[in-house]
């Protein structure tokens, strides 16, 4: 007779079975390369995560990116430049095209290498080898030249801040030919050649002049420029009053500690500032950051600020769904959940978590969504009571304060299944990391996911509900195998929403085929 235990009978529709393991060792999905090469690109910052290197992350990235086709990495560059506003993940796969596509630069190095930021990224990873070639080459040089040679005169001196490379290192490298006596003489400043000073752009006289004498007026310059010299509270209110949005996000608390706060108005300009609709648009904002400045504002940051920072986050989260039916998030508040979102590098980690990222999307969710259930989940699921009425800011703290623990995700949907709920929307954000509720390593591949196994008992019960599975961190699996009812979507912008809302609507489509779409 053959064995019970062995051969016994499963209930329900089978899991499939898992095909990799996830870096804590639990059980996992293998993402597809050009779904495993996108959750890189709208989540990787090339730093240390929790479980994997920076070295680690970069040669995933290469890994994938040598398995799809060209066309896909030059949307994949435009996608996570435009909708996921990330900077050195376009330019390296903007550099990944100069060797396998070079055709297609040109049209992708226009809409990703926008600004001078992303020209010295670009060509530092051009310069580093890591995509085949140590020098710029022809077509490549040229793009910057003509890149050079658009940028107006004032902007072209703002992006001299910054260095490795420096705007100096580039235009030495590049060779920009000038085609006024004003361009030349700005090159010749820049790159520390002789000038002809009478015919410098006036920004750069103005600034040359007030570093000469403090007592005249304060240049419209990149704010950077000013720091180091010996600066009155009246300048550094000039400073806030010149600066951009993201400068203003940034630097709150510096304003409060440099008196801005006491010059007569200053509170009511930087807060118009803050909620400026076409500002944080411009701006690229994400809603996370906006969290991160309001719970870091200190006291001597006026009460008008931050209630403007959460107006700018109502902005920041308009894509944010209104869903039917019942909906149900499940936030993951584990201990690996407590690492920068944007990984570690010393000195210059963001303070930002991806359980600060859990929790936004959650209190987001439940901000239009007043009946949604918010299940945060760790080792075992959370009790938590939130007012749907409350802040987005106010909810995502509270859930924020749950971190720690191991990973179970499949904790939330055991308790889901325990009282036979009715459930139409499930959404988790989560790093994936599951291990609590797997056997590991020792369990090879003959099971499916726990995640995956709960899924199938909630949908006997609701064949017609969805999962959306949302990552904020870089890596190749998930717990939940992608299918008509289950989308994987990564990324901390609000183009996550997006995406979710095209999953759940009467013409549902993948992530990877929303990327597949855009038009070179």
């Amino acid at each position: 007779m053959a064995s019970k235990t062995l051969f016994n009978t499963q209930r329900g529709n089978m899991a499939p079975a898992a095909d990799t393991f996830n870096q804590a060792g639990g059980l996992a999905y293998k993402y597809s390369a050009e779904h495993a090469l996108a959750q890189y690109a709208v989540t990787g910052c090339f730093t240390s995560t929790f479980y994997a290197s920076a070295e680690d992350q970069l040669g995933k990235v290469l890994e994938f990116a040598a398995q799809v086709e060209p066309e896909f990495i030059a949307k994949l560059a435009v996608f996570a430049r435009e909708r996921g506003f990330m900077k050195d993940m376009p330019a390296l796969l903007t550099a990944i095209l100069t060797v396998r596509a070079p055709e297609l630069v040109p049209a992708v190095f226009k809409r990703v290498i926008d600004n001078g930021r992303m020209v010295r990224n670009f060509v530092q990873i051009m310069r580093s080898g890591v995509v085949g070639r140590k020098s710029l080459g022809t077509m490549p040089k040229r793009l910057v030249k003509e890149w050079i040679n658009a940028r107006g005169e004032s902007s072209l001196f703002m992006d001299s801040v910054g260095a490795s490379p420096s705007m100096k290192d580039v235009i030495k490298m590049v060779r920009p030919k000038p085609e006024s006596l004003m361009r030349q003489a700005l090159y010749g400043y820049l790159i520390d050649k002789e000038y002809d000073a009478e015919k410098l752009p006036q920004v750069v006289r103005d600034y040359e002049a007030f570093k000469a004498d403090q007592s005249q007026p304060l240049p419209k310059v990149e704010f950077r420029l000013l720091t180091a010299l010996n600066l009155t509270q009246a300048h550094w209110a000039g400073i806030a009053r010149n600066a951009g949005w993201q400068m203003t996000r940034m630097n709150l608390n510096t304003f409060a500690r440099q008196g801005v706060f006491n010059e007569k108005g200053m509170d009511r300009v930087i807060a118009d500032r803050l909620r400026d609709e076409n500002a944080i648009r411009k701006a690229k904002a994400f809603p996370y950051q906006l969290m991160a400045a309001y719970t870091m504002a200190g006291e001597g940051v006026p009460k008008m600020v931050t209630e403007a920072l959460q107006d700018a986050m109502e902005i920041a989260l308009q894509n944010v769904p209104a869903l039917e039916g019942r909906v149900v998030v499940l936030p993951d508040t584990s201990g690996s959940m407590t690492q920068s979102v944007s990984g570690y590098r010393p000195g210059a980690s963001s303070k930002v978590r991806c359980i600060d990222v859990a929790a936004l999307v959650a209190a987001a969710i439940l901000a239009k969504n007043k009946d949604a259930e918010i299940l945060p989940f760790a080792t075992s699921v959370h009790q938590v009571r939130l007012n749907p009425r409350d802040s987005v800011m106010t909810n995502a703290t509270k859930l924020a304060q749950l971190g720690g623990g191991g990973t179970n995700c499949s904790a939330p949907l055991v308790e889901l299944n325990r009282r036979k709920a009715v459930v139409d929307t499930v959404v988790f954000v989560s790093d994936n990391e599951s291990w609590i509720d797997t056997n590991g390593r020792y369990a090879g591949y003959n099971s499916g996911t726990a995640v995956m196994q709960e899924w199938l008992k909630l949908k006997q019960r609701n064949p017609s509900a969805k999962m959306v599975c949302i990552d904020v961190v870089p890596n190749a699996y998930t717990q939940a195998m992608e299918r008509d009812d289950i989308l994987n979507v990564g990324g901390f912008s609000d183009q996550v929403f997006t995406v979710m809302k095209s999953f759940l609507s009467d013409n549902p489509q993948t992530w990877v085929r929303t990327i597949r779409e855009i038009e070179l």
